[in-house]
């Protein structure tokens, strides 16, 4: 193919039919979840109050690859294969000689990346009978990627937003709504947590590991309930490994090889999705690319958490995973990337990253959204908060070869379109945005919650 290309496309008859599973290539397997009273390896029993078998064979496979079912195929079609494109003008406008490419999950109905694991997750729940599906929130979009997947198997969705979201993005509970879910800010007066967190602030913030709480509380008491997670967990990032299988082959459609990769990182989904399938490449010897997780400054858990077993929810109520944590306890400020206000890592991100296997780094908002405006004005289309960060470092590394000289080839996800954030972007057009970083004092009082257990179990 020439070099005047914008827009890579694969036919439809390129859609992936089989998730990748990183885990038989890895060195070293990640450590297993903890059972929160024993302490010993979490089985399959003790996930069933939470999700079908199905998934819970997912999360625990050994097999590298999975069969997408049809009934999953039918519905990713509405938008698969998303589109891989060079970002040519954002490149003029750097005056770098790097390439950029995006690949944009923005072209699902949901308007993320969100509902390649949310169908599948709806489809596994209401073959087992499953009648409603509980879940949290942070912006608003895995919410919104649950609601239209219920919807596409007749099943009733129930959401917790995070309480600063809920009050920043109230589109997002509209979106929710139209596809028949019900949506509740976090913390609420629906559970007993919730309502003791009220009662003594009235305006608190929420987080994700609350609404976690919330959402897996109501779910365990009710046995045509099951719990859905748009994140952290093994079987989500297996579904989003749609995503990098077909960016390298649309790569491979122009000749092209990526030399360094970056993914915005909040619960892992995302830059797991990206970067796992580009991995397997890289440690088979057939590239070698730098490969490098984006997260927020104000909620940095691989850079600055420390890896360790900790709860996934503020409550106290999940298993105990293997992961980089800020401490369960921890609230983080109520930055505009709301997906990315999590207090862990994906286990298994965090085990690539203890490996050496990926590089991270953590950037300010404000420099975010100053790349995120760049982006718009040259590319046309509005980023979601969340990718932003992972655009500051593709522009960061395309000014660097711009001073090197060097040719470098970007790949990033563009995970999502931010046309219900715009209240974001007024805040930083109008100069209202302010850095929100962590601080020691704060990261040392979130951590001194976590369960003291052998930090290299």
């Amino acid at each position: 193919m020439t070099d005047d290309y914008y827009r890579v496309a694969l036919p439809d008859s390129e859609l992936p039919t089989q998730w990748y599973n990183i885990i038989p290539d890895l060195p070293a397997p990640p450590p297993p979840p903890l059972h929160p009273g024993t302490l010993a390896p979490a089985g399959p029993d003790d996930l069933a109050p939470l999700f079908p078998m199905a998934l819970i064979m997912q999360e625990v496979t050994g097999d590298s690859y999975v069969d997408v079912p049809g009934g999953v195929l039918d519905v990713l079609r509405l938008w698969r294969p998303s589109p891989l494109f060079r970002a040519r003008r954002l490149e003029q406008a750097l005056d770098t000689p790097a390439k950029i490419f995006y690949k944009y999950e923005g072209v699902s109905p949901a308007g993320s990346h969100k509902p390649n694991t949310a169908v599948p997750q709806a489809f596994y729940n209401h073959q087992e009978g499953v009648t409603r599906l509980t879940t949290e929130t942070g912006a608003g979009q895995w919410g919104s990627a649950l609601a239209f997947a219920c919807a596409q198997y007749d099943m009733a969705c129930e959401v917790w937003q995070v309480a600063a979201s809920y009050r920043q993005k109230p589109y997002r509970k509209t979106m929710m709504e139209v596809w028949g879910a019900e949506v509740h800010s976090s913390p609420s007066e629906v559970t007993e947590y919730g309502r003791g967190l009220l009662a003594a602030n009235p305006d608190h913030n929420g987080s994700l590991g609350i609404a976690i709480s919330e959402a897996v509380a109501v779910a365990a008491s009710d046995p045509g309930t099951r719990y859905a997670l748009g994140s952290v967990l093994n079987h989500v990032l297996l579904h989003q490994t749609i995503i990098g299988e077909e960016a390298l082959k649309q790569l491979a459609m122009v000749g092209e090889t990526p030399d360094l990769l970056v993914g915005c990182t909040g619960g892992g989904s995302n830059f797991g999705g990206l970067s796992f399938p580009f991995l397997r490449e890289k440690l088979a010897g057939r590239m070698n690319p730098v490969i490098r997780c984006v997260e927020p400054a104000a909620c940095p858990s691989l850079t600055k958490g420390e890896y360790r077993y900790d709860f996934g929810d503020t409550g106290q109520m999940t298993p105990l995973l293997k992961m980089h944590t800020l401490g369960h306890s921890f609230i983080p400020d109520p930055i505009h990337a709301g997906g990315l206000r999590y207090h862990g890592m994906s286990p298994l991100v965090s085990h690539v990253y203890d490996l050496g296997l990926v590089e991270a780094t953590a950037i300010s908002q404000s420099e975010c959204f100053a790349a995120a405006l760049q982006f718009a004005r040259t590319e046309g289309i509005v980023p979601a908060p969340e990718p932003t960060h992972a655009i500051a470092a593709a522009v960061r590394e395309a000014l660097a070869c711009k001073e090197s000289g060097e040719g470098k080839v970007i790949l990033t996800a563009l995970c999502g379109h931010g046309h219900l954030d715009l209240a974001a972007y007024e805040h930083y057009l109008s100069g209202k945005m302010v850095d929100l970083d962590l601080s020691d004092e704060a990261l040392a009082a979130a951590l001194a919650d976590v369960p003291d257990l052998e930090r290299t179990a």
